[in-house]
């Protein structure tokens, strides 16, 4: 089993020839040595690789020396230095809560598997989300726009832009068509890459929430699980669901793209309203109601949804 150990030297003021690892110093330039690989993960090892690096053991602070010892073929995230939701076992992992190496209670290193990904570890950064925010003077949150084509969702979603953007709020869309363009290129319009075009759109929506941008995600998203599964990925509160409420029969007469013609003529297959379905939110935030001769222009509709922020504190820092 490979065992790591993650490690900084520093260049030290002191006449003494002895190096210290530290890695918690602020008042020393760090140089990066990358990975040691040692073949057994066990105090007589690391007291002899410590030595061949020209270390002394005694001047080691423990206490913030971290090890982070990869699990090879496992399928559970072990923290090394702590305590984990996502162990099963500590000794099914192969991992003992010291391991009589130094650990330092609950500021531990997390080392996860994720989906193909594994012996993975998050990286936190001093500059958090609520310092963005307080920057931008705004909360980033998700406005997660979904309906039938040509219910307007790509209309609210750049008249709701142009509306925030006059007001010093950073935002940007995620429009269906154009991340097909690129991220998605990949996927086609079959029910399992349908779910994949949601779960990739939903991962990135949040980044920018959580860059403090509100984030506009405009598109058809038909099955109620996908776009519950991307509210998931938020903290309450940060998803907005707005509901393009437009009949089939009002999105076929306007039929702007043409494709409605092409799904009735059995050119496009599965194609959501005609072929395909579309499921409704149960609970969503916001709904645009748009009827036969009475459609609320692009900026009333972008209107209800700012003073839905509003009210709900998402234009203060």
């Amino acid at each position: 089993m490979t065992a790591l150990l993650t490690k900084s030297l520093l260049s030290s003021s002191s006449s003494s020839s002895s190096s210290c690892l530290n890695l918690h110093s602020s008042n020393t330039s760090l140089t990066k040595l990358g990975f040691l690989h040692l073949k057994e993960f066990d105090e007589i090892g690391f007291d002899r690789k410590i030595k061949d690096l020209g270390v002394s053991l005694s001047n080691l602070k423990l206490k913030n020396f971290r090890v982070i010892k990869a699990i090879e073929e496992s399928k559970t995230t072990a923290y090394i230095n702590g305590k984990g939701d996502n162990v099963e076992t500590l000794k099914e992992s192969g991992l003992k809560s010291q391991n009589g190496f130094p650990c330092s209670g609950n500021n531990g290193v997390v080392v996860s598997n994720v989906g193909q990904s594994t012996n993975i570890v998050w990286h936190e950064c001093s500059v958090g989300r609520h310092d963005r925010e307080k920057l931008l003077q705004q909360k980033g949150c998700v406005i997660w726009i979904t309906g039938l084509s040509g219910s307007g969702k790509s209309t609210l979603a750049c008249a709701l832009s142009r509306g925030l953007h006059c007001r010093g709020k950073l935002t940007y869309i995620l429009d269906g068509d154009n991340v097909r363009h690129g991220l998605n290129r990949d996927l086609s319009f079959k029910a399992e890459d349908r779910a994949e075009n949601i779960r990739r759109v939903g991962e990135v929506a949040k980044l920018f929430a959580d860059a403090g941008v509100i984030c506009i995600a405009s598109l058809i998203s038909p099955y109620r699980r996908d776009r519950d599964a991307c509210r998931a990925l938020l903290p309450d509160g940060n998803f907005v669901e707005v509901f393009m409420d437009a009949s089939l029969q009002l999105c076929e007469a306007r039929d702007s793209k043409g494709l409605y013609k092409l799904a009735r003529a059995g050119k496009i297959k599965g194609f959501t309203g005609i072929d395909d379905p579309y499921e409704p939110p149960l609970n969503c935030e916001i709904a645009i109601q748009a009827k036969d001769g009475d459609c609320s222009s692009p900026a009333d509709m972008a209107k209800q949804v700012i003073a839905y922020l509003e009210e709900n504190g998402y234009m203060q820092g």
